[in-house]
């Protein structure tokens, strides 16, 4: 295991500067996601930290040397690629043990690290067969079980489970976090899926346009946005955003210019008591719950969650209120503050 820090470290392409001065401290045994919108740069700052991108400025130490130098091969990290990158004509055994054969280990020796890479990966039945002859899920524990062997100090995902279907990739995070918690190595996922990134991280790094928008614990970030850009990056169904200079609200503290309100947080209210009202525009059933999204006029789109079984329907009119104590207050300036 390794910790990584990065100090100001960014990437420049020619005149256009894609990272911005990020920095961060990343423990051993730590499972850290970037998270952010396609065009971020998590992806290029995943491979600067692999050194397959040069970085243009700042520092990034491994174990705490200054590693920003170093060609790959030197920095003792093994990345995990969206495309499962598997030799076809090789069986999984060759493909698994393949970085160790080319090392030169003793073939005695190549042999038990694979056996225990494929135990750890419950590949032990498929080591025989070849790329063509397993699942895209199957593929990609081989893929994994190739970085395994390698014993690195620690692994880099690269949005691995983008190729695999609904299902496989419910699977999958199963199976990378019961990985790390077997391994207990330092992990970096790069991800645009933030389910992967709230099931799956200690800390997720939400990236927005090379910069670092807000580091934390997929609860911090949900329950505690640091911004508008957060807010409604982190959630599904996102956040609600009010803007108050559009509605009459009550009892907004000074400095408010959004108010924020998660679907969970919202319920349908008796006469008198709502705080905007609205015409139900479409109803997303998903079994035990239901999405509910209202048109409510100048407060915009809002949406709120019932349970599964519910009598409205499309056009039916109805008032809102607000779980006060869930509410999330938004300056000019987009950033987020505590009411005294």
């Amino acid at each position: 295991m390794s910790s990584i820090t990065l100090k100001a470290v960014e990437k420049w392409f020619g005149d256009v500067q894609v990272i911005k001065g990020v920095d961060l401290d990343i423990a051993e045994g730590e499972f850290i996601i970037f998270v952010g919108p396609s065009g971020c740069g998590k992806s290029t700052l995943l491979r600067m930290i692999a050194g397959l991108e040069e970085t243009s400025r700042g520092q990034i130490m491994i174990s705490g040397r200054d590693a920003t130098a170093e060609p790959p091969s030197k920095r003792g990290l093994a990345m995990v690629f969206q495309s499962y990158a598997l030799y076809p004509h090789m069986s999984v055994r060759d493909n698994v043990g393949f970085p160790l054969k080319s090392a030169g280990l003793p073939a005695a020796e190549v042999a038990e690290k694979v056996d225990a890479a494929a135990k750890v990966l419950k590949l032990d039945s498929y080591m025989d067969r070849r790329p063509k002859d397993l699942s895209g899920g199957q593929r990609q524990r081989v893929a994994i079980g190739r970085s395994i062997v390698r014993d690195p100090t620690a692994f880099l995902f690269d949005e691995p489970l983008s190729n695999l279907d609904a299902a496989l990739r419910v699977e999958m995070r199963y199976e990378i976090a019961k990985l790390h918690q077997s391994l207990k190595s330092t992990m970096i996922y790069v991800t645009h899926d933030q389910i992967e990134a709230m099931t799956l991280a200690d800390r997720i790094v939400v990236l927005e346009a090379g910069k670092v928008a807000q580091i934390g614990t997929p609860r911090d970030l949900y329950e505690n946005p640091a911004n508008l850009f957060v807010a409604q990056f982190i959630g599904s169904p996102r956040m609600n955003l009010i803007d108050v200079s559009n509605v009459e609200l009550t009892g907004m503290p000074d400095g408010t210019r959004h108010i924020g309100i998660r679907p969970e947080h919202i319920e349908q209210a008796p006469d008198g008591s709502a705080v905007i009202d609205g015409t139900v525009d479409v109803l997303e059933y998903l079994g035990a719950d239901t999405f509910v999204v209202m048109d409510c006029g100048k407060a915009g789109q809002v949406t709120f969650r019932i349970n599964g079984d519910t009598p409205l329907k499309p056009g039916d009119r109805i008032g809102l209120r607000f779980h006060n104590t869930h509410l999330h207050y938004f300056d000019a300036e987009g950033h987020a503050f505590k009411t005294p």
